[in-house]
């Protein structure tokens, strides 16, 4: 009932509505139980005596109400004067929050930290939320690194690959890379990111027969398949 009405006018208004409604309203417990508010017309003298009654009763319940809200009031204000602040505590304590910026600045990840110090990954960007834009801003500067790409390299490119002198990256790529036969010479399928790949071209120029050392038609003819291989990789940067 303290939601329903708030003083005379709204008892009555509400009995208006009823009656012109026929509804019945019939209160079974509280303070206004067993009161039948709609068995007669309202606004005569007949329901005078318990409309007061209502009054009265609710006018108790908003001073109750009022006694409530100070005490609340006079509660927090006591905690504040005390350094103490309302709401829900920080899930990460505040002797831990340093190290859990520093490692944030470190490049240590939201969900890490989280199960490291066994909270909520919210708690953890609550706790790094002034570090977020400017972290996120580094790391888009950074370079994005390239993945490996497979490529098939004819035989006779691999085959004067291996006999000359190269980068470690580039030994493990032909030396990991898996023979595939092809009647009777092969491909070598490497995979390499496509950096390796182009050092790797740029290792076999001396097959384009460019620079007065006397090559094969089919090993120039292989060195420019796996130019145009090696060339459809996107650039970095594009």
């Amino acid at each position: 009932m303290f939601r329903l009405v708030r003083g005379t006018g709204h008892i009555l208004d509400v009995l208006d509505i009823l009656h012109r409604d026929q509804v019945a309203l019939r209160i079974h417990d509280g303070a206004f139980s067993a009161l039948d508010l709609t068995a007669r017309p309202p606004r005569t003298g007949e329901l005078l005596s318990t409309v007061k009654f209502m009054v009265q009763t609710l006018a108790a319940g908003e001073l109750q109400r009022d006694l409530q809200r100070e005490l609340i009031y006079d509660g927090l204000r006591a905690a504040e004067t005390k350094g103490s602040k309302g709401g829900r505590r920080p899930a990460v304590p505040a002797d831990r929050t340093a190290d859990v910026r520093a490692a944030y600045l470190e490049g240590r990840s939201i969900a890490a930290l989280a199960r490291d110090h066994e909270v909520s990954r919210g708690a953890i960007r609550t706790a790094v939320a002034d570090l977020l834009h400017d972290h996120t801003a580094t790391t888009e500067d950074a370079p994005i690194p390239e993945l490996p790409v497979t490529l098939d390299m004819p035989g006779k490119v691999a085959d004067f690959l291996r006999a000359i002198e190269l980068e470690p990256a580039e030994r493990d790529a032909l030396d990991q890379g898996v023979v595939v036969r092809r009647g009777q010479g092969y491909t070598l399928r490497v995979t390499a990111v496509p950096a390796v790949h182009r050092q790797l071209l740029a290792r076999c120029r001396p097959l384009d027969g460019c620079q007065g050392v006397p090559v094969a038609p089919a090993q120039r003819k292989a060195r420019r398949e796996y130019e145009n291989r090696v060339s459809t990789l996107v650039p970095p940067g594009s």
